[in-house]
């Protein structure tokens, strides 16, 4: 398996984006002048993260990265000591994130972290409900104290109050103050996420591990498939479309929720319709916090939230009405996922052949079951809910710099990185102050336009898979059951890379997520505002999904992703309706289009291009 060395791909700079490098921190790049770094960066295995970022990075949205990358690493390697992992490795290179886990390669120090980590993981799966629920309470408080965060303006003059109240305080600070406390609060959140995030995962792992030494053969997807049937709140957000549908069709207002695709025609018909009120009110009653769900993944600060695009959820609500119209289930087939899901416990714990391989399966089975909830639910209430609620207040940050000539429109703020945008906020605090011309002025506006240019560029350059030095063997857990990324997959990945003309391509794979075999036309969608265009029966190609996307689900007949691995959302969702799934192909959103007739076979992970 070859892939390309790290510094050449950084050094083949696209025309006209000469100097990218400053639109991140500089602990990012790839670098050539330091002889020891230069070195580990070769010698080490890098791999693109689509199944975060499936578009270039926008400089101001390197704040998640940042954050997870902190989070993650302090919690395997300092707070959690997972014994055959360090942390998570970042690069970037044209807008795209490169990530690479820091394996343990000293048996010794694996031996010496595993009773800290046995103590220390052992007291949250031992205590993980009542921890959980302690979680909730400080994400659902983290949330609403970002919800009450004010973001001043500047006035011309302070209010009376200031003086008579002797508040000893300006505006101007509590601007700075208040964006300071914004970056905090998403950082925070972020240290959250991780809280029980990983530990999540590595009971997945233990189980795997313990299924495929005792079934060598064992499918993966057979193993994840025993912790399937589970509700979650994840899918709380698609429920509530669904019973809005309902109410529509007994309220008979089924007419005027689908006589437009547009909201706002639709608002302005059910205001005027008998009993149109009463659907309006169970609507707001649901928006919050439901519709804070984002209709990307929510890491990418254009990925607006339900609440703040009105027809990604009026669309949702229409397919539902049509197919209640037509007499068809919109349930998902949770009965019959868990009936499955026992049948196949069952069969497997019955060729166990001792009680205490048995008690052992039961022990792991169900810490895997306790744990998945959390799997699925931290992101509604992190990358959905604070993020939603997030991006919202720094247009706020972004409104009051635009009308101080600092910017030219709200959106141009993620062009800053978020220290760039606290420099910006100080030359404009200090020049209201003392009544002079922000130097910004001259200076921001001139480069964000030359940095919008970058980035359109850095949207049409593709970035290869993997770079650096491929490992013999991939054994870190996450980069398995996440990613998608093993051996297998890197020279599948490699095969793709190594044809000249991608129209020869006959055959894809990948990792096969959910099981069955279908055929069908493909529906190639990069976001969420495509999957209008999903036709019944279509078979869905994306780099990757989020729960935004659960109403294409009532559409498609199966679904191939580019990155993820079993335990990514397209995986989970698809157990979890019946249909088949192949992720983690690499390449699918490259080499298919929208039409192409393609047989999907999820028991193997192999799709077959029929043309």
């Amino acid at each position: 398996m070859n892939f390309p060395n790290p510094h050449d791909v950084k050094a083949d700079t696209i025309p006209g984006t000469e100097g990218w490098e400053r639109m991140y921190p500089y602990q990012y790049q790839f670098v050539t002048d330091d002889p020891v770094r230069n070195s580990y960066e070769k010698d080490t295995f890098w791999f693109n993260d689509g199944l975060h970022y499936p578009e270039p990075l926008y400089p101001f949205d390197t704040i998640w990265d940042e954050a997870w990358y902190l989070a993650l690493s302090q919690y395997n390697n300092r707070i959690f000591m997972v014994p055959p992992v360090h942390g998570v490795d970042h690069r970037i290179i044209n807008g795209y994130v490169f990530i690479s886990p820091v394996p343990v390669k000293d048996p010794a120090e694996i031996g010496s972290r595993a009773p800290h980590f046995m103590e220390r993981a052992g007291h949250y799966y031992k205590n993980w409900d009542a921890l959980e629920e302690k979680w909730k309470l400080k994400m659902e408080a983290t949330i609403r104290e970002l919800e009450a965060l004010k973001i001043p303006t500047l006035p011309e003059m302070e209010a009376l109050s200031v003086v008579t109240d002797a508040v000893g305080e300006s505006q101007g600070y509590h601007l700075l103050k208040n964006y300071d406390d914004l970056i905090n609060l998403g950082i925070k959140c972020w240290q959250y996420h991780f809280e029980f995030l990983n530990l999540g995962y590595a009971a997945y792992v233990f189980f795997m591990d313990f299924m495929q030494k005792r079934f060598p053969s064992v499918p993966t997807q057979r193993v994840t498939q025993m912790i399937s049937g589970i509700d979650v709140i994840m899918y709380q957000p698609d429920e509530e479309l669904k019973c809005l549908a309902r109410l529509a069709i007994e309220l008979g207002l089924e007419a005027v929720l689908t006589s437009s695709p547009e909201w706002s025609q639709v608002e302005a018909a059910l205001r005027r319709a008998a009993r149109g009120d009463e659907w309006l009110a169970a609507l707001e009653k649901a928006r919050d916090p439901w519709f804070n769900v984002s209709t990307g993944t929510g890491w990418f600060h254009h990925d607006r939230s339900w609440n703040d695009q009105m027809n990604i959820p009026l669309n949702g609500i229409a397919t539902y009405i049509g197919k209640l119209r037509q007499g068809v289930s919109i349930e998902r087939p949770t009965e019959k996922v868990r009936a499955e899901r026992d049948r196949i416990t069952a069969e497997y714990r019955d060729l166990l052949e001792t009680e205490e391989d048995r008690a052992q399966f039961d022990q792991l089975l169900g810490c895997s079951k306790t744990v998945f909830p959390y799997i699925e639910n931290h992101l509604f209430y992190v990358e959905h809910w604070f993020h939603s609620v997030f991006w919202n207040k720094m247009r706020e940050v972004a409104a009051v710099l635009t009308d101080h000539g600092m910017i030219a429109d709200v959106e141009d703020i993620w062009l800053l990185r978020r220290d760039e945008i606290k420099q910006a906020l100080w030359d404009m605090v200090t020049a209201w102050a003392t009544g002079v011309v922000p130097r910004g002025t001259k200076v921001w506006p001139q480069e964000i336009e030359w940095r919008k240019g970058v980035m359109q560029k850095f949207k049409e350059w593709s970035p290869p898979p993997a770079i650096g030095t491929a490992p013999e063997v991939i054994q870190e857990p996450f980069t398995i059951v996440l990613w998608g990324v093993m051996n297998k997959s890197l020279a599948d990945w490699s095969a793709v890379q190594e044809v000249k003309d991608p129209s020869t391509i006959t055959e894809l794979r990948g990792f096969a997520a959910s099981p069955g075999i279908v055929e069908g036309r493909a529906r190639v969608c990069k976001t969420v505002a495509e999957v209008s265009e999903l036709q019944e029966g279509e078979i869905l190609v994306a780099p990757t999904t989020s729960p935004s996307w659960a109403p294409a689900f009532a559409k498609i007949t199966a679904c191939v992703t580019d990155v993820g691995g079993v335990m990514s959302h397209a995986a989970i969702v698809c157990r979890e309706y019946g249909m088949p799934a192949v992720v983690g192909t690499g390449y699918s959103t490259k080499v298919i289009t929208s039409g192409m007739l393609l047989r999907v076979d999820g028991s193997s992970g192999v799709i077959s291009i029929v043309r």
